[in-house]
Protein backbone atom coordinates (compact mmCIF):
# COMPACT_ATOMS: atom_id res chain seq x y z
CA UNK A 1 0.00 0.00 0.00
CA UNK A 2 2.84 2.37 0.80
CA UNK A 3 4.42 1.82 -2.61
CA UNK A 4 1.13 2.31 -4.42
CA UNK A 5 0.64 5.65 -2.71
CA UNK A 6 4.10 6.85 -3.60
CA UNK A 7 3.53 5.77 -7.19
CA UNK A 8 0.59 8.10 -7.59
CA UNK A 9 2.56 10.94 -6.01
CA UNK A 10 5.10 10.34 -8.75
CA UNK A 11 2.27 10.78 -11.23
CA UNK A 12 1.69 14.32 -9.98
CA UNK A 13 5.02 15.47 -11.33
CA UNK A 14 5.31 13.01 -14.19
CA UNK A 15 2.22 14.55 -15.74
CA UNK A 16 3.61 18.00 -15.15
CA UNK A 17 6.58 17.05 -17.28
CA UNK A 18 5.20 14.43 -19.63
CA UNK A 19 2.28 16.54 -20.78
CA UNK A 20 4.02 17.92 -23.87
CA UNK A 21 4.32 14.41 -25.36
CA UNK A 22 1.43 12.92 -23.44
CA UNK A 23 -1.90 14.73 -23.73
CA UNK A 24 -1.35 18.30 -24.74
CA UNK A 25 0.38 19.12 -27.98
CA UNK A 26 2.27 22.34 -28.64
CA UNK A 27 -0.31 25.01 -29.48
CA UNK A 28 1.52 28.31 -29.17
CA UNK A 29 0.34 29.90 -32.45
CA UNK A 30 -2.49 29.20 -34.90
CA UNK A 31 -0.36 29.87 -37.99
CA UNK A 32 2.43 27.62 -36.75
CA UNK A 33 0.00 24.88 -35.71
CA UNK A 34 -1.42 24.84 -39.23
CA UNK A 35 2.14 24.22 -40.50
CA UNK A 36 2.92 21.28 -38.21
CA UNK A 37 4.07 23.65 -35.45
CA UNK A 38 7.07 24.80 -37.50
CA UNK A 39 8.13 28.38 -36.89
CA UNK A 40 11.70 28.69 -35.65
CA UNK A 41 12.95 29.74 -39.09
CA UNK A 42 9.86 31.74 -40.10
CA UNK A 43 8.45 35.26 -39.73
CA UNK A 44 4.81 34.59 -38.85
CA UNK A 45 4.02 37.41 -36.44
CA UNK A 46 4.55 38.18 -32.74
CA UNK A 47 4.20 34.49 -31.84
CA UNK A 48 7.93 34.49 -32.64
CA UNK A 49 8.22 35.52 -28.97
CA UNK A 50 7.76 31.80 -28.26
CA UNK A 51 9.16 30.14 -31.40
CA UNK A 52 12.27 32.30 -31.87
CA UNK A 53 12.67 35.68 -30.12
CA UNK A 54 15.47 36.50 -32.53
CA UNK A 55 12.96 36.82 -35.37
CA UNK A 56 10.89 39.52 -33.67
CA UNK A 57 12.88 42.55 -34.85
CA UNK A 58 12.59 41.45 -38.53
CA UNK A 59 8.78 41.51 -38.50
CA UNK A 60 7.06 44.20 -40.57
CA UNK A 61 5.05 46.70 -38.54
CA UNK A 62 5.43 48.94 -35.50
CA UNK A 63 2.70 47.51 -33.26
CA UNK A 64 1.38 43.97 -33.54
CA UNK A 65 -0.82 41.53 -31.69
CA UNK A 66 -1.89 37.92 -32.09
CA UNK A 67 -3.98 35.63 -29.94
CA UNK A 68 -5.80 32.35 -30.16
CA UNK A 69 -7.41 29.44 -28.37
CA UNK A 70 -7.68 25.73 -29.20
CA UNK A 71 -9.96 22.94 -28.09
CA UNK A 72 -8.24 19.64 -27.22
CA UNK A 73 -10.63 16.72 -27.72
CA UNK A 74 -8.57 13.69 -26.64
CA UNK A 75 -9.20 9.99 -26.13
CA UNK A 76 -7.13 7.23 -24.49
CA UNK A 77 -7.87 3.52 -24.35
CA UNK A 78 -6.33 0.59 -22.49
CA UNK A 79 -6.51 -3.20 -23.02
CA UNK A 80 -5.10 -5.10 -20.06
CA UNK A 81 -2.51 -7.77 -20.68
CA UNK A 82 -3.85 -11.28 -21.29
CA UNK A 83 -5.37 -13.43 -19.86
CA UNK A 84 -7.44 -10.45 -18.72
CA UNK A 85 -10.04 -9.13 -21.17
CA UNK A 86 -10.48 -5.79 -19.38
CA UNK A 87 -10.69 -2.63 -21.48
CA UNK A 88 -10.94 0.97 -20.33
CA UNK A 89 -11.41 4.36 -21.98
CA UNK A 90 -11.01 7.93 -20.77
CA UNK A 91 -13.78 10.51 -20.68
CA UNK A 92 -11.63 13.62 -20.87
CA UNK A 93 -13.04 17.14 -20.62
CA UNK A 94 -12.13 19.49 -23.45
CA UNK A 95 -8.91 21.40 -22.79
CA UNK A 96 -8.63 25.03 -23.92
CA UNK A 97 -4.97 26.11 -24.17
CA UNK A 98 -4.44 29.71 -25.30
CA UNK A 99 -1.72 32.06 -26.48
CA UNK A 100 -1.47 35.88 -26.54
CA UNK A 101 1.42 37.97 -27.91
CA UNK A 102 2.07 41.67 -28.34
CA UNK A 103 5.08 43.57 -29.71
CA UNK A 104 6.10 47.22 -30.05
CA UNK A 105 8.91 48.65 -32.18
CA UNK A 106 11.25 51.08 -30.40
CA UNK A 107 13.49 51.66 -33.40
CA UNK A 108 14.29 50.22 -36.79
CA UNK A 109 16.45 47.56 -35.14
CA UNK A 110 14.85 47.10 -31.71
CA UNK A 111 11.57 45.44 -30.73
CA UNK A 112 10.01 44.72 -27.33
CA UNK A 113 7.38 42.05 -26.79
CA UNK A 114 5.35 40.20 -24.21
CA UNK A 115 3.83 36.76 -24.56
CA UNK A 116 1.66 34.46 -22.47
CA UNK A 117 0.55 30.93 -23.27
CA UNK A 118 -0.62 27.76 -21.58
CA UNK A 119 1.63 24.93 -22.79
CA UNK A 120 0.27 22.59 -20.09
CA UNK A 121 -3.50 22.85 -19.79
CA UNK A 122 -5.41 19.64 -20.33
CA UNK A 123 -7.25 17.00 -18.31
CA UNK A 124 -7.31 13.19 -18.13
CA UNK A 125 -10.14 11.16 -16.61
CA UNK A 126 -10.23 7.34 -16.49
CA UNK A 127 -13.18 7.27 -14.06
CA UNK A 128 -13.58 6.33 -10.40
CA UNK A 129 -14.08 2.58 -10.86
CA UNK A 130 -11.78 1.60 -13.73
CA UNK A 131 -9.26 -1.21 -13.30
CA UNK A 132 -6.28 1.11 -12.84
CA UNK A 133 -7.97 3.36 -10.27
CA UNK A 134 -5.19 2.65 -7.75
CA UNK A 135 -2.76 4.30 -10.18
CA UNK A 136 -4.95 7.19 -11.35
CA UNK A 137 -8.59 8.24 -11.58
CA UNK A 138 -8.39 11.77 -12.94
CA UNK A 139 -6.10 14.78 -13.10
CA UNK A 140 -6.48 18.44 -14.04
CA UNK A 141 -3.31 20.34 -14.90
CA UNK A 142 -2.73 23.94 -15.91
CA UNK A 143 0.38 26.03 -16.42
CA UNK A 144 0.74 29.56 -17.75
CA UNK A 145 4.05 30.83 -19.10
CA UNK A 146 4.74 34.58 -19.31
CA UNK A 147 7.71 35.91 -21.30
CA UNK A 148 8.87 39.52 -21.74
CA UNK A 149 11.15 39.71 -24.77
CA UNK A 150 13.68 41.98 -26.44
CA UNK A 151 14.94 41.51 -30.01
CA UNK A 152 17.71 43.41 -31.82
CA UNK A 153 18.85 43.29 -35.45
CA UNK A 154 22.65 43.21 -35.32
CA UNK A 155 22.89 43.46 -39.12
CA UNK A 156 20.33 43.55 -41.95
CA UNK A 157 20.63 39.75 -42.04
CA UNK A 158 21.14 38.68 -38.40
CA UNK A 159 18.97 39.34 -35.37
CA UNK A 160 19.05 38.04 -31.81
CA UNK A 161 16.47 38.02 -29.03
CA UNK A 162 15.43 36.54 -25.75
CA UNK A 163 13.77 36.97 -22.43
CA UNK A 164 13.05 35.39 -19.05
CA UNK A 165 10.16 32.95 -18.59
CA UNK A 166 7.91 33.00 -15.55
CA UNK A 167 5.83 29.82 -15.14
CA UNK A 168 2.73 29.46 -12.95
CA UNK A 169 1.53 25.88 -12.46
CA UNK A 170 -1.27 24.08 -10.63
CA UNK A 171 -2.51 20.50 -10.43
CA UNK A 172 -5.42 18.53 -8.94
CA UNK A 173 -5.20 14.72 -8.91
CA UNK A 174 -7.40 11.92 -7.55
CA UNK A 175 -6.84 8.17 -7.11
CA UNK A 176 -8.18 5.27 -5.09
CA UNK A 177 -6.25 3.62 -2.25
CA UNK A 178 -6.35 -0.21 -1.94
CA UNK A 179 -6.81 -0.55 1.83
CA UNK A 180 -7.84 -4.22 1.77
CA UNK A 181 -10.51 -3.45 4.32
CA UNK A 182 -14.09 -4.58 4.85
CA UNK A 183 -14.88 -0.86 4.95
CA UNK A 184 -13.86 -0.45 1.31
CA UNK A 185 -11.17 1.51 -0.49
CA UNK A 186 -9.91 4.93 0.43
CA UNK A 187 -8.94 7.80 -1.82
CA UNK A 188 -6.40 10.60 -2.00
CA UNK A 189 -6.52 14.07 -3.50
CA UNK A 190 -3.25 15.81 -4.33
CA UNK A 191 -3.20 19.46 -5.24
CA UNK A 192 -0.84 22.38 -5.18
CA UNK A 193 0.64 25.26 -7.12
CA UNK A 194 4.11 26.56 -7.79
CA UNK A 195 6.11 29.20 -9.66
CA UNK A 196 9.29 28.56 -11.64
CA UNK A 197 11.70 30.45 -13.88
CA UNK A 198 13.61 29.90 -17.10
CA UNK A 199 14.58 31.71 -20.29
CA UNK A 200 14.08 31.63 -24.04
CA UNK A 201 16.70 32.86 -26.55
CA UNK A 202 17.05 32.73 -30.31
CA UNK A 203 18.97 33.78 -33.43
CA UNK A 204 17.41 34.47 -36.81
CA UNK A 205 19.40 34.69 -40.05
CA UNK A 206 18.27 35.82 -43.50
CA UNK A 207 20.55 33.50 -45.45
CA UNK A 208 19.31 34.86 -48.77
CA UNK A 209 16.24 36.51 -50.26
CA UNK A 210 14.34 33.23 -50.16
CA UNK A 211 16.00 31.25 -47.35
CA UNK A 212 15.91 31.89 -43.60
CA UNK A 213 17.43 30.01 -40.68
CA UNK A 214 16.57 30.11 -36.99
CA UNK A 215 17.94 28.58 -33.80
CA UNK A 216 15.93 28.64 -30.58
CA UNK A 217 16.80 27.42 -27.08
CA UNK A 218 14.23 27.19 -24.28
CA UNK A 219 15.91 26.42 -20.99
CA UNK A 220 15.16 23.78 -18.41
CA UNK A 221 12.64 25.00 -15.84
CA UNK A 222 12.96 23.52 -12.35
CA UNK A 223 9.53 23.09 -10.79
CA UNK A 224 9.78 23.13 -6.99
CA UNK A 225 6.65 22.37 -5.03
CA UNK A 226 6.69 23.15 -1.31
CA UNK A 227 3.66 22.53 0.85
CA UNK A 228 1.52 20.60 -1.62
CA UNK A 229 -1.68 19.31 0.03
CA UNK A 230 -2.24 15.57 0.40
CA UNK A 231 -5.85 14.97 1.51
CA UNK A 232 -6.91 11.42 2.37
CA UNK A 233 -10.41 9.99 2.63
CA UNK A 234 -10.01 6.67 4.49
CA UNK A 235 -11.93 4.64 7.06
CA UNK A 236 -11.41 5.70 10.66
CA UNK A 237 -9.23 2.67 11.42
CA UNK A 238 -6.65 3.87 8.84
CA UNK A 239 -6.56 7.56 9.69
CA UNK A 240 -3.43 7.34 11.85
CA UNK A 241 -1.48 6.14 8.79
CA UNK A 242 -2.82 8.98 6.63
CA UNK A 243 -2.86 12.08 8.88
CA UNK A 244 -5.00 15.11 8.12
CA UNK A 245 -3.31 18.30 6.98
CA UNK A 246 -0.22 16.56 5.62
CA UNK A 247 1.92 18.23 2.98
CA UNK A 248 4.83 17.24 0.77
CA UNK A 249 7.69 18.82 -1.18
CA UNK A 250 9.41 17.71 -4.36
CA UNK A 251 11.55 19.02 -7.20
CA UNK A 252 11.50 18.25 -10.89
CA UNK A 253 13.41 19.64 -13.91
CA UNK A 254 11.20 20.34 -16.92
CA UNK A 255 13.26 19.65 -20.05
CA UNK A 256 15.19 22.06 -22.21
CA UNK A 257 14.36 22.40 -25.92
CA UNK A 258 16.78 23.11 -28.76
CA UNK A 259 15.20 23.73 -32.18
CA UNK A 260 16.74 24.47 -35.57
CA UNK A 261 14.32 25.78 -38.19
CA UNK A 262 14.62 26.42 -41.91
CA UNK A 263 12.29 28.50 -44.09
CA UNK A 264 12.34 28.47 -47.91
CA UNK A 265 10.30 30.68 -50.22
CA UNK A 266 10.08 28.08 -53.00
CA UNK A 267 7.91 30.29 -55.23
CA UNK A 268 6.13 33.61 -54.95
CA UNK A 269 3.17 31.76 -53.46
CA UNK A 270 4.70 28.75 -51.67
CA UNK A 271 6.59 28.84 -48.34
CA UNK A 272 8.14 25.63 -46.97
CA UNK A 273 9.47 25.00 -43.46
CA UNK A 274 11.46 22.35 -41.61
CA UNK A 275 12.06 22.19 -37.83
CA UNK A 276 14.25 19.73 -35.93
CA UNK A 277 13.68 19.83 -32.18
CA UNK A 278 15.64 18.06 -29.46
CA UNK A 279 13.93 17.72 -26.07
CA UNK A 280 16.27 17.21 -23.11
CA UNK A 281 14.21 14.60 -21.27
CA UNK A 282 17.34 12.90 -19.89
CA UNK A 283 17.41 15.66 -17.25
CA UNK A 284 14.60 13.72 -15.58
CA UNK A 285 16.32 10.74 -13.95
CA UNK A 286 14.67 10.53 -10.54
CA UNK A 287 11.86 11.95 -8.48
CA UNK A 288 12.15 12.33 -4.70
CA UNK A 289 9.44 13.17 -2.17
CA UNK A 290 9.79 14.69 1.28
CA UNK A 291 6.65 14.47 3.43
CA UNK A 292 6.17 16.84 6.32
CA UNK A 293 4.68 14.04 8.45
CA UNK A 294 5.79 10.43 7.97
CA UNK A 295 4.07 7.25 9.14
CA UNK A 296 4.68 3.54 8.72
CA UNK A 297 2.68 3.68 5.49
CA UNK A 298 3.93 7.05 4.30
CA UNK A 299 7.70 7.45 4.15
CA UNK A 300 9.94 9.72 2.11
CA UNK A 301 10.69 8.20 -1.25
CA UNK A 302 13.28 8.09 -4.04
CA UNK A 303 11.92 7.06 -7.45
CA UNK A 304 13.99 6.47 -10.61
CA UNK A 305 12.38 7.64 -13.88
CA UNK A 306 15.22 7.29 -16.43
CA UNK A 307 13.64 9.37 -19.20
CA UNK A 308 15.54 9.66 -22.48
CA UNK A 309 16.25 12.55 -24.85
CA UNK A 310 13.93 12.67 -27.86
CA UNK A 311 13.56 14.33 -31.25
CA UNK A 312 10.56 15.94 -32.94
CA UNK A 313 10.64 16.18 -36.75
CA UNK A 314 8.36 18.82 -38.32
CA UNK A 315 7.54 19.82 -41.91
CA UNK A 316 5.12 22.57 -42.95
CA UNK A 317 3.91 24.55 -45.94
CA UNK A 318 2.00 27.79 -46.60
CA UNK A 319 0.37 28.62 -49.94
CA UNK A 320 -1.02 32.01 -50.95
CA UNK A 321 -4.11 30.90 -52.85
CA UNK A 322 -5.49 34.44 -53.12
CA UNK A 323 -4.29 37.87 -52.12
CA UNK A 324 -6.41 37.63 -48.97
CA UNK A 325 -6.22 33.83 -48.45
CA UNK A 326 -3.37 31.66 -47.18
CA UNK A 327 -3.62 27.89 -46.82
CA UNK A 328 -1.38 25.81 -44.57
CA UNK A 329 -0.53 22.15 -43.93
CA UNK A 330 2.02 20.24 -41.88
CA UNK A 331 3.07 16.96 -40.37
CA UNK A 332 5.36 15.96 -37.50
CA UNK A 333 6.68 12.91 -35.67
CA UNK A 334 7.13 13.17 -31.88
CA UNK A 335 9.14 10.49 -30.04
CA UNK A 336 8.16 9.40 -26.55
CA UNK A 337 10.74 9.86 -23.76
CA UNK A 338 9.27 7.10 -21.57
CA UNK A 339 11.42 3.93 -21.62
CA UNK A 340 10.09 0.39 -21.47
CA UNK A 341 8.66 -0.75 -18.13
CA UNK A 342 7.99 2.86 -17.00
CA UNK A 343 4.74 3.38 -18.89
CA UNK A 344 1.75 4.22 -16.68
CA UNK A 345 -1.86 5.33 -17.31
CA UNK A 346 -0.92 8.69 -15.78
CA UNK A 347 1.42 9.28 -18.75
CA UNK A 348 0.53 6.79 -21.50
CA UNK A 349 3.28 8.16 -23.73
CA UNK A 350 3.67 6.77 -27.24
CA UNK A 351 5.38 7.93 -30.40
CA UNK A 352 2.93 10.32 -32.05
CA UNK A 353 2.18 11.57 -35.56
CA UNK A 354 0.50 14.96 -36.00
CA UNK A 355 -1.17 16.09 -39.22
CA UNK A 356 -2.41 19.68 -39.46
CA UNK A 357 -4.12 22.18 -41.73
CA UNK A 358 -4.72 25.90 -41.41
CA UNK A 359 -6.05 29.01 -43.06
CA UNK A 360 -5.75 32.80 -42.72
CA UNK A 361 -8.18 35.31 -44.21
CA UNK A 362 -6.94 38.90 -44.45
CA UNK A 363 -9.95 41.10 -43.67
CA UNK A 364 -8.01 44.30 -44.36
CA UNK A 365 -4.41 45.53 -44.35
CA UNK A 366 -4.29 45.30 -40.55
CA UNK A 367 -6.49 42.40 -39.40
CA UNK A 368 -6.62 38.69 -40.26
CA UNK A 369 -8.51 35.69 -38.95
CA UNK A 370 -6.50 32.49 -38.39
CA UNK A 371 -7.71 28.93 -37.91
CA UNK A 372 -6.09 25.51 -37.60
CA UNK A 373 -7.03 21.85 -37.25
CA UNK A 374 -4.64 19.26 -35.87
CA UNK A 375 -5.08 15.50 -35.54
CA UNK A 376 -2.75 13.56 -33.24
CA UNK A 377 -2.46 9.79 -33.54
CA UNK A 378 -0.37 7.81 -31.08
CA UNK A 379 1.27 4.58 -32.13
CA UNK A 380 -0.19 1.58 -30.32
CA UNK A 381 2.09 0.64 -27.44
CA UNK A 382 2.20 -2.65 -25.52
CA UNK A 383 4.04 -1.88 -22.30
CA UNK A 384 3.48 -1.17 -18.64
CA UNK A 385 4.77 -0.27 -15.23
CA UNK A 386 7.13 -2.91 -13.84
CA UNK A 387 7.05 -1.96 -10.12
CA UNK A 388 3.30 -2.74 -10.02
CA UNK A 389 3.31 -5.33 -12.83
CA UNK A 390 0.55 -3.38 -14.61
CA UNK A 391 0.83 -4.05 -18.33
CA UNK A 392 -1.40 -3.69 -21.36
CA UNK A 393 -1.92 -2.01 -24.69
CA UNK A 394 -2.40 1.76 -24.91
CA UNK A 395 -3.86 3.84 -27.74
CA UNK A 396 -4.31 7.61 -27.82
CA UNK A 397 -5.58 10.23 -30.26
CA UNK A 398 -6.82 13.82 -30.32
CA UNK A 399 -8.63 16.31 -32.54
CA UNK A 400 -7.65 19.93 -31.94
CA UNK A 401 -9.44 22.79 -33.70
CA UNK A 402 -8.17 26.32 -33.08
CA UNK A 403 -9.05 29.91 -33.89
CA UNK A 404 -7.16 33.20 -33.57
CA UNK A 405 -6.70 36.76 -34.78
CA UNK A 406 -3.67 38.75 -35.92
CA UNK A 407 -3.40 42.56 -36.01
CA UNK A 408 -0.54 44.72 -37.28
CA UNK A 409 -0.17 48.48 -37.43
Amino acid sequence: MKYLLLTVLCAFFTLHQGFAEGYQVNLQGQKQTGMGHTGTGLLLGPSSIHFNPGALSFLEGDVMFSGGVSGVISQNSFLKEQPSLYTGETDNPVGTPFSVYGAFRLSEKLMLGLGANSPYGNSLSWGEDWDGRYLIQDISLQAIFVQPTISYAITPRISIGGGPVLAFGSVDLNKALPLQSDEGDGSVNLNGSTTAYGYNVGVFVKVSKDVSLGVNYRSKVVMELDGGDATFDVPESFQTNFPDGNTFSAELPMPSNLTIGLGWKATDKLLLALDLQQVGWSEYQELNFDFEENTAALEDSENPRNFENTMVYRVGAEYSALEQLKLRAGIYYDETPIPSDYLTPETPGTNKIGISAGVSWQLNDKLSLDASLLHISGEERKDGYAPLNYYGTYNSSAWIPGFGVSWTL
